[in-house]
């Protein structure tokens, strides 16, 4: 069986696009000390970060499969930053709080049975 990739860099540039065809802010929140994380450490609350991914404040948004990037200023001076998707926590739009909160064990999982192992279909009756 072949294992698919995270579901997590799909789900991230839909919301993005759906907060933004709505007319709202997305924002991420991210964990800063995700592995490969490069982000301003003087807005780092309690490990996480973050970061208002509009048009407008994103320059040169990549929200890659593997990656995210983008250039933003902070204080008044721009900076470039990037990390993994994994270290994604949440999407939502700024003025509803709308979106999606990912766990922290969202990567695929087998869904399928173990080969040579067949398992038999069942149903619950639901009243």
């Amino acid at each position: 069986m072949t294992e698919m990739t995270s579901t997590r860099p799909y789900l991230i540039r839909a919301l993005h696009e759906w907060i933004l065809d709505n007319g709202m802010t997305p924002y991420l929140v991210v964990d800063a000390g995700a592995p490969e994380a490069c982000v301003p450490p003087e807005y780092v609350d309690a490990g996480k970060i973050i970061f208002n991914v509009s048009t407008g404040a994103a320059r040169h948004l990549v929200l890659g499969n593997d990656v995210i990037k983008f250039g933003a200023r902070f204080g008044g001076r721009t900076l470039d930053v990037s990390f993994p998707t994994t270290a994604v926590l949440a999407i939502y739009a700024k003025e509803n709080g709308q979106g999606l909160i990912f766990s922290e064990q969202d990567e695929p999982k087998k869904s399928g049975p173990e080969p040579g192992k067949v398992e038999k279909p069942h149903l619950t009756v639901v009243k």
